[in-house]
């Protein structure tokens, strides 16, 4: 700059100094702009030379500001196992074991409510139909909620709820107050804690993703195990209300050391629609959801039913009504540990499509059951093969896209379940009035459910031909 031009524009001497003092600090404050600096013309006033400074400055302070914000939140890859982890995986196993394993045990109060309530086996299946459906149903809710990083708040949410169930539960001596308490109450708490526990482990684990929601899944199995034990001994011993208050005090306790233990891994997804319609136009991803929604919409049937039958056809025992019901549950402790292990070797749809056509093969064999040891050889298979289905399928949703996004797992996990928790609100009463349309005979209900099973079955090799088409070695 000639010294002409510089005199020229010193107006103010003490203005200029000022500026050049002020230009000089941000040079070394931001050395990282001198590559960035214009050559200044000849007629420019140092104030002009300032503004353009200035503007340069404004775009790589954002770009630097905008690195750091993203290296300080950015987690890193899902850590696939360790400390934090597994104790993710427990306080899911938890949660399971208080939501599913007590839904899942719903066939002891169906045969109980039955016989001491007097009331038709349709109408006592809308109690835990309403269960499920709202377990899964608000999935879609909670999810998003979850992705927002809000999971804390809707899990001690639904411990409330629980809660407040199971203890007006044991108050309940009607149906409608049995259907708020059981039904909708304890329905709204597993929905709340239900789907944003499996979210949350899943964003924890990729290549052993599988394994870890199948020992999650083993929740259900203990509970469904447990809970019936404990209404079992103490039903005969204290009543009906001392011992869903039993059952009550064990909710309280796990609630207690879930909310303790739970750590959220990524951070919170604040923008972004409640549903993700962009999932539905993958073909995968739709062929799989109408899949899971045909699977399931006869796969409670058989938990609901299997001690009625027994009870009211075979003319077993009470007590032996709950065997069948623990020996069908109790499956689960191999086969939804078992082949969640093989398949994060050999894919998870790999491992799911044979066992949901054994599943459509047993409904049909259940027609030709006459006698108690082939009703406890069906509870063996069947409940082998509902154990994989139900261990698996949360597990397969992340496998569905070529570009898996862990910050969109609970919205497109929310989404499934909402979907399936139609099914399974509308599977139990269907199959209960197809029973009482056919004079007790279970005929009808079987032919429903074994062919449901086998639409689903169908529905899941069409998913996987949309992924890899007829490559049959392919693992996924």
């Amino acid at each position: 700059m000639s010294a002409t031009a510089v005199e020229g524009s010193r107006h103010d001497p003490e203005k200029d100094a000022t500026l050049r003092d002020e230009r000089e600090r941000n040079t070394r404050v931001w050395p990282i702009l001198r590559d960035d600096e214009i050559e200044e013309s000849a007629e420019e006033t140092e104030e002009q030379q300032y503004e353009k400074t200035q503007e340069s400055m404004a775009p790589a302070i954002t770009r630097i500001l905008s690195r750091r914000s993203a290296a300080s939140f950015d987690p890193g890859p899902a850590p696939d196992g360790g400390t934090t982890a597994w104790i993710q995986v427990m306080c899911t196993h938890l949660t399971i074991f208080t939501t599913f394993g007590f839904f899942g045990s719903f066939g002891v109060y169906q045969t109980y409510y039955q016989n001491t309530l007097g009331i038709a086996p349709s109408t006592i299946s809308w109690i835990g139909s309403i269960q499920v459906f709202l377990l899964f149903g608000i999935g879609t809710f909670t999810g998003r909620a979850t992705d927002a990083g809000l999971f804390r708040p809707v899990y001690i949410a639904g411990a409330i709820f629980q809660l407040v169930g199971v203890f007006t539960m044991a108050e309940s001596t009607k149906l409608w107050q049995l259907f708020l308490s059981q039904g909708v109450c304890l329905g709204i708490a597993n929905g709340l804690q239900f789907c944003p526990s499996m979210a949350l482990v899943s964003t924890y684990f990729v290549k052993r993703r599988a394994f870890a929601l199948g020992i999650t899944a083993l929740g259900s199995c203990t509970g469904g195990v447990v809970f019936p034990i404990i209404v079992q001994q103490c039903l005969p011993r204290f009543g009906f209300p001392w011992t869903i208050r039993i059952i009550g005090f064990i909710m309280l306790v796990l609630n207690i050391i879930t909310i303790a233990l739970y750590r959220t891994r990524l951070p919170p997804r604040k923008t972004g629609p409640l549903v993700d319609w962009d999932s539905f136009k993958e073909a995968p991803y739709s062929l799989y959801c109408a899949a899971m929604f045909f699977s399931f919409w006869g796969l409670y049937f058989a938990f609901f039913y299997i001690g009625a039958y027994g009870r009211n056809v075979l003319g077993v025992s009470y007590q032996q009504s709950i065997n069948l019901l623990l020996v069908q549950i109790c499956m689960g402790f191999v086969f939804r540990l078992l082949p969640t292990y093989y398949a994060d070797k050999i894919g998870g749809l790999n491992v799911l499509i044979p066992f949901a056509f054994i599943a459509g093969i047993m409904m049909f064999g259940w027609i030709g059951i006459h006698s108690v040891g082939a009703l406890y050889a069906f509870a063996v298979i069947y409940g082998s093969a509902s154990s994989v289905i139900q261990a698996l399928w949360p597990a397969v949703i992340g496998s569905l896209s070529r570009t898996p996004d862990l910050k969109k797992s609970g919205v497109r996990m929310g989404m499934a379940f909402t979907i399936v928790s139609f099914s399974s609100f509308t599977g139990p009463p269907l199959a209960g009035a197809l029973i009482q349309q056919h004079g007790g005979s279970y005929t009808y209900a079987n032919i429903w459910a074994g062919s449901s099973f086998f639409v689903g079955g169908l529905l899941l090799l069409a998913t996987r031909f949309s992924l890899v088409g007829w490559n049959w070695k392919a693992r996924i």
